[in-house]
């Protein structure tokens, strides 16, 4: 029998350009490649059904996310209670296939009793309530950042649900050590989320400027680029291209005044590829140490040196394939040495070897299929 798998994405995942919906995106990509016929369910709220998941998967549905009072005044988290619906409920329950869980966000139904003997995996992308804690210290707005406190507060408490799964995947180490604490007794898998990776995207020799790209309208991001354009960038060094989707008019305000920095608001991915492969260097500070920063990964991919701070590669082996610096006079100075360098064929080799032996998508698609078809072979029995 061919194997079958409910997946419940948060948002529309094409396209694959922010975060969580890369690692959706291009998971569903590599299991339907690999004959896993997937059963897609998504909640709709900012973006459009997309034709091209139809060609991936089996059937693809779509759910309106709920945005009224009740959903924001309830004690379990807005991001979960959101992405709740009756029909997803019913589309789930017409078979016994496992089912997927992408992020806290959807894991309403992981402790509904309706659905005990179904194997149920919960695909890990954040500690959320940590990441929801930093957002609050991050925001400026006095609303978003009392809703960002109280989320987190939610979160916390939502969290103890995970003693339903019966797998948890994770994206860091750190977060594996984690969470295990919490859940002693059970499975929890380091498996780094996928990815971009069809074919060698990096070139040698040098480029002319160096880039910040990220969804620009999480304050995490926005905290980000505001560093590295307050602290770090100095009218001496070349130019600072800081890309990504919604900057806010404040980011652009403080662009604005320096000749060596420019903001480009939402490039198209094909304008974000080439940005990437020609910036001579990536630049990237992150404050809180949660999750796989998949903007990290990419850069790695596609682009030439990149350069971190620790938090950035905190829970994951990329470390010997960055540049660290911690402080703002460090990462000048390290950025400075840097456009001296060449990016030569040998960097592009080792950097690859690393790469291929923990974050290949082949390698990561083969361990989940290895526990789908252990579960496949138990054939469980409903009550």
């Amino acid at each position: 029998m061919e194997l079958q798998l409910h997946i419940i994405s948060f948002d529309i995942p094409y396209p694959p350009d922010y975060g969580g919906v890369i690692d959706v995106y291009y998971k569903i990509k590599i299991l339907s490649e690999a004959g896993v016929k997937i059963h897609l369910h998504c909640f709709q709220y900012n973006r459009k059904p997309e034709k091209k998941l139809e060609e991936l998967c089996a059937s693809v549905h779509y759910y309106p996310r709920k945005n009224d009072l009740k959903t924001h005044l309830s004690t379990q988290p807005f991001i979960v209670g959101s992405r709740t619906s009756a029909d997803l409920e019913k589309n789930l329950l017409k078979d016994r296939h496992p089912i997927l869980f992408e992020g806290l966000h959807t894991c309403h139904f992981l402790n509904d009793k309706k659905f005990t003997n179904r194997l149920k995996i919960y695909r890990e992308s954040n500690i959320e309530h940590q990441y929801y804690y930093h957002l609050y210290k991050a925001e400026k707005q006095l609303t978003k950042k009392t809703f960002f406190l109280i989320e987190s507060l939610r979160l916390r408490n939502f969290q103890k649900t995970l003693k339903h799964a019966d797998l948890m995947l994770v994206v860091s180490e750190e977060d594996r050590k984690y969470l295990k604490r919490i859940f002693p007794s059970k499975r929890i898998e380091y498996m780094p989320s996928f990815h971009k990776e069809d074919g060698i995207f990096m070139k040698e020799g040098k480029g002319g400027y160096a880039l910040y790209h990220g969804k620009l309208s999480v304050p995490e991001n926005e905290q980000a680029a505001s560093y590295l354009m307050r602290e770090v960038w100095d009218p001496s060094m070349p130019e600072l291209v800081v890309a990504g989707q919604n900057p806010s008019p404040a980011l652009s305000m403080l662009a604005g005044g320096k000749k060596n920095i420019r903001i480009l608001p939402n490039p198209s991915e094909e304008k974000m590829f080439e940005l990437m492969r020609d910036a001579h260097m990536h630049i990237m500070v992150t404050f809180q140490p949660t999750g796989l920063k998949l903007k990290l990964l990419n850069a790695l991919y596609n682009g030439r040196f990149c350069i971190v701070n620790e938090q950035m590669v905190a829970g994951t082996s990329l470390a010997p394939l960055c540049i660290i610096a911690n402080t703002p006079s460090e990462m000048r100075e390290k950025a400075m040495g840097c456009f001296e360098e060449e990016f030569t064929e040998e960097m592009i080799q080792a950097r690859l070897m690393l790469l291929e032996a923990t974050y290949s998508n082949k390698k990561n698609c083969k361990e989940l299929l290895n526990y789908l078809n252990l579960h496949h072979e138990k054939n469980i029995s409903p009550r």
